[in-house]
């Protein structure tokens, strides 16, 4: 459970080279979509403004206590998810306070600090005691060094992940073995204190950069015509490799079944994601739902017995279209606006090892690949992939999206970890319990046995955005936690293998004897 997975590149790790100077945009992109110079003032004071607002707070960065947590007891894993659920609140009622209150950053050097910052620590720091509470009133034991967990930082935007010029961080992204399951933070404790934002005249423009001003920003972009290959090769099969595949095909959400929530980390809390996802397979999948109403439930998978859950964060187009939940929790209350986008086609198939046969996935195994807080967290864990039809086997892109020629849909592709400890169906962490496999060899770690690889792959078909004086139009983006700026390297996947009539063997049956079932 504790064991410190050591992440290693993969096949598909990416480089990216620096997008030309008409998609690259410096710093000061976000706070001049946050925080437009008044209409009566030149060019050249609003250039200026836009150069000083680089050094402005652009967001809140806590460290992720849910990643520490390698060991909950049974008895507490529902006070302390819920916990952990009031963290993220917290962070994202502190976030919307710091975008209301520009001009008051502008006036007061130490407003962030003193009237949102401090008291953020303070609320964390009574929750960190509440999850020590929940984990030995039960006899567990709790690593009181978590406690300094309490404090949080800013960042301003050149801090943030992404959107540096299209480099990509080598520790990031990774396809088949890119996470760190000890769930390490990169950014997190040293970024210190951005200094408050210029005097200046400011006004909130009318969605400015996408996202109600909190992303994505043009240098969130780049035409992939212009990034050079960084696809790189599989490990080679070896003589005990299993070759098949099993395709479930399971539709692309055409029904709308749409929530805010997430049963895998937040259990019982409502809105517990802060965004919305896409579900396909199961139908009733909610903060409430449990292994017994899984199995009982109807699925949209073809095959009846596939009654998985797998959904992700829905896409958004910002064109100045409005969608249901303009005004909800999740949705525009909390920065995800614009047109919820449904893909083209959402393609899930399971395949093997390069270098074992498979073991059947468990019933109700969880699984979540990638991370909703690299923005915050560093890329760690990131397993983010964006790419266009016809460059799918020559560019990945983890830290920006891609702006794909005419002809070329959007595609985003995930594949989850394939190595799991044999025991546990999740972990307290919802990490250590599985993992990638080595990248050259595709062996897994040891104490770890391989499992039917589960990848996705989801195709829109969207309109490019264009740069338009460093700004972006018709920009697209990943719904996110709000102080993740909606980032690329925000996107993540879930899953709960939900299986009957045997299908989980038969899964494993037809890859480790080299068939192509569907």
């Amino acid at each position: 459970m504790g064991r410190n997975i050591r992440k290693r590149r993969s096949p598909l790790a990416v480089k990216v080279v620096a997008a030309s100077a008409a998609i690259a945009l410096g710093g000061g992109g976000l706070l001049w979509a946050q925080m437009n110079a008044s209409a009566h003032e030149s060019n050249d004071a609003a250039q200026n403004y836009t150069k000083a607002a680089a050094a402005t707070v652009a967001t809140i960065a806590c460290p992720d206590v849910g990643q520490k947590l390698t060991n909950v007891p049974a008895n507490a894993k529902q006070g302390v998810a819920t916990e952990l659920a009031n963290l993220d609140k917290q962070i994202t009622e502190a976030y919307a306070r710091l975008a209301s209150t520009r001009q008051a950053q502008a006036n007061d050097a130490n407003f962030v600090q003193n009237a949102i910052v401090g008291p953020l620590k303070e609320k964390r720091a009574a929750t960190i005691n509440r999850i020590r509470l929940d984990i030995t009133r039960v006899g567990g034991t709790f690593d009181n060094s978590l406690a300094q967990l309490a404090a949080c930082t800013t960042q301003s935007v050149n801090q943030t992940t992404a959107g540096q010029g299209g480099g990509q961080n080598n520790n990031g992204q990774n396809n088949n073995n890119g996470q760190n399951n000890n769930g390490g933070q990169n950014n997190n404790g040293n970024n210190g204190q951005a200094s408050a934002a210029p005097s200046a005249s400011a006004s909130a423009p009318a969605n400015i950069g996408g996202q109600a001003g909190n992303g994505p920003v043009a240098a969130d972009f780049v035409d992939i015509t212009k990034v050079a290959a960084n696809v790189q090769g599989k490990p080679q099969n070896g003589a005990q490799a299993s070759t098949g595949s099993f395709t479930t095909r399971c539709g692309v959400n055409a029904n709308k079944n749409h929530n805010t929530d997430n049963v895998i980390v937040a259990p019982g809390v409502t809105n517990g994601a802060h965004h919305l996802h896409d579900y396909v397979g199961n139908q009733k999948v909610n903060a409430f739902a449990t292994n017994d109403t899984l199995i009982a439930d109807q699925t949209s998978c073809q095959n009846q017995g596939d009654l998985s859950a797998y959904y992700w964060p829905v896409v958004r187009v910002q064109d100045g279209t409005q969608d249901f939940d303009q005004n909800a929790l999740g949705g525009g209350k909390e920065g995800n606006v614009g047109k919820i986008l449904t893909p083209l086609q959402a393609q899930i198939k399971y395949v093997g090892s390069p270098a074992s046969k498979v073991t059947a996935m468990p019933q109700f195994l969880r699984i979540i690949t990638g991370d909703a807080k690299t923005t915050t967290n560093g890329l760690a864990n990131a397993n983010a992939h964006w790419s266009c039809t016809g460059f799918e086997n020559k560019v990945q892109l983890t830290n920006q999206y891609p702006i794909c020629p005419q002809g070329s849909n959007v595609v985003r592709t995930f594949a989850f970890q394939s190595c799991w400890d044999g025991k546990n169906i999740d972990s307290a962490n919802h990490r250590t319990h599985v993992a990638f496999p080595d990248a050259a060899s595709g062996v897994c770690p040891n104490g770890f046995v391989a499992i039917p690889k589960l990848t996705m792959r989801l195709v829109y078909k969207i309109t490019p955005p264009t740069i338009v004086n460093g700004q972006v139009k018709n920009a697209f983006a990943v719904d996110g936690f709000p102080e993740q700026l909606h980032k690329s390297a925000t996107d993540h996947d879930d899953f709960i293998a939900v299986f009957k009539n045997n299908l989980a063997t038969t899964i494993a049956n037809c890859i480790n004897t080299g068939k192509k079932c569907a």
